[in-house]
C-alpha cells in the first residue's frame, strides 16, 4: 500500500486514485468495518483458501460501470484475488504525514464510497481532484488519472527546488 510503502526515502509524493489512504494503526478492514447507510457493498464473495474475488456478474456494476462491456468482462475474468490478510494489515507510519499528496476521487465509484474518500484525502491533507468515473477510473478516464500524476510529479519538483 502506497500509504506505507510511500516512506522510503526515495519517495517524494504519493498520489491515491479512489484508494484507501488508513492512519496510523488503521488497516483496510476497520475502514470498511461500518459503511456509511445507504454505501453500496461491494460484491466480495466469500474467502476461499486465504483470498478475496469480486462475483463476476457483479463486478462491471460495482467496480467498472464506466468501463465498456467488454473491456469490464475481461476485467472480471482476470482480476487476481487479494489475500484476506490484506485487509487486516494495520499501517505503522502513514507517508502522508510527511510527504506531499494528491488525490482522484472517484465520483461514481461502488467500492470506495466517495466520501469516505473525500474524508481519507481531507485528512491526509492531498490536493484532490474530483473526477466523475467509476472504480476503474484509470481505465475509463486514463486523460484525468495521468493529468493528476504529472501535477504529483511537478509539485514535488517544484517542493525540491
Amino acid at each position: 500500500m502506497v500509504t506505507e510503502a510511500g516512506g522510503d526515502p526515495k519517495v517524494a509524493g504519493l498520489v491515491y486514485v479512489a484508494a484507501f489512504a488508513p492512519d496510523r494503526g488503521e488497516s483496510v478492514a476497520a475502514l470498511i468495518k461500518d459503511p456509511q447507510p445507504g454505501a453500496p457493498v461491494p460484491p466480495i464473495l466469500p474467502p476461499q483458501d486465504g483470498y478475496l474475488v469480486l462475483d463476476k456478474a457483479k463486478f462491471a456494476a460495482a467496480f467498472a460501470a464506466d468501463v465498456a462491456a467488454e473491456k469490464a468482462a475481461f476485467m472480471a475474468d482476470s482480476q487476481v484475488p487479494w489475500g484476506v490478510a490484506a485487509l487486516s494489515g494495520a499501517i505503522t507510519e502513514p507517508a502522508w504525514k510527511t510527504k506531499p499528496s494528491w488525490y482522484l476521487v472517484a465520483t461514481d465509484d461502488k467500492m470506495i464510497p466517495p466520501p469516505a474518500q473525500q474524508f481519507m484525502s481531507k485528512r491526509a491533507g492531498s490536493t484532490v481532484v474530483e473526477v466523475k468515473g467509476s472504480h476503474a477510473v484509470y481505465v475509463s478516464k486514463p486523460e484525468a488519472v495521468a493529468a493528476l500524476i504529472d501535477k504529483a510529479a511537478k509539485g514535488v519538483k517544484l517542493a525540491a527546488s
